[in-house]
């Protein structure tokens, strides 16, 4: 492998930079329009730069017993950040990755290309177009880490979207997915009730900060129809640098509050980051 350097080049939906890490040898930061979208670290990809990427983290660890392979869908695929994670950390797992920006696939694969037999399957397409084809029962874990530029897009956001998840999850599946709002959290509180619609069991993970309100930021959403590991979730994020939160059960139905479900003639994508929110440089 040549010395890193960097690369920027037009994809479908922006311009993408790769920009090699000065302290980390083999690690690579992703943008998209200036928008940090992954950071990878090719000899180390257990390594998760992002706090909301380690919350994501977190709920893949604490989903089944330690090292077992597990059936995962990843709708968005940025540079592979946490499907690299789950090969190293979960060994002969089989995943699927649906990233609608075919550019994209392409810049990764030739630049941060995945190691052969890592189990990693690359899929060109819509999310939710994929989701609706998939095979009901074939995923233990569904990914959501879904942003057209800045914004989850709205047509992943309404019950008939969360029902195309829940058929393809197997009944012991969880969802998790990467969702960015800021008080008084109308996107937030609506996507916990259209979850509700489908799912028993639900938390939110993010840092308290966001959640009083302070400012604009990442909250992690996690559904399944059976308990989840919400003790061991709330010692593993509270021992991160950024600590976060975990809500659930009546702190959470009280956050909801009144907030409806989203039906898909009302989905709106999630709202507009303010600037400077995720952008560097």
């Amino acid at each position: 492998m040549n010395e890193p350097i960097p690369v920027t080049r037009p994809v479908d939906y922006g311009t993408a930079k790769l920009m090699p890490d000065v302290d980390r040898k083999w690690a690579w930061l992703l943008t998209i329009d200036g928008a940090p979208q992954s950071y990878v670290d090719l000899d180390e990809p257990t390594h998760l730069e992002f706090e909301y990427a380690r919350r994501l983290g977190h709920v893949l660890d604490t989903v089944a017993d330690a090292g077992r392979p597990l059936d995962v869908l990843h709708l968005g695929g940025g540079a592979l950040m946490l499907p690299r994670y789950v090969a190293a950390t979960r060994p002969g797992s089989q995943q699927d990755v649906v990233e609608a920006d075919r550019g994209l696939l392409e810049l990764v694969s030739e630049h941060l290309p995945v190691p052969d037999g890592a189990g990693i399957r690359l899929h060109a397409g819509d999310a939710r177009d994929w989701l609706e084809t998939a095979a009901d029962d074939s995923a233990d874990v569904l990914v959501a880490d879904v942003f057209g530029g800045s914004r989850v897009p709205a047509h992943l956001t309404s019950v008939a979207y969360v029902r195309q998840v829940a058929r393809v999850l197997r009944g012991s599946g969880v969802y998790v997915a990467n969702l960015a709002d800021a008080a008084p959290f109308a996107f937030l509180r609506s996507q916990l009730a259209t979850y509700g619609t489908v799912f028993e069991e639900l938390a939110l993970i993010a840092e308290p900060g966001v959640l009083r309100g302070r400012r604009f930021g990442n909250a992690v959403l996690v559904a399944a129809h059976r308990p989840f590991d919400t003790a061991a979730l709330a010692r593993l994020t509270a021992s991160d640098a950024f600590a976060a939160r975990v809500e659930h059960g009546p702190g959470l139905r009280e956050f909801i509050g009144g907030a409806r479900p989203v039906r898909d003639e009302d989905a709106v994508p999630s709202p507009e980051p303010p600037d400077g929110a995720f952008s560097i440089g």
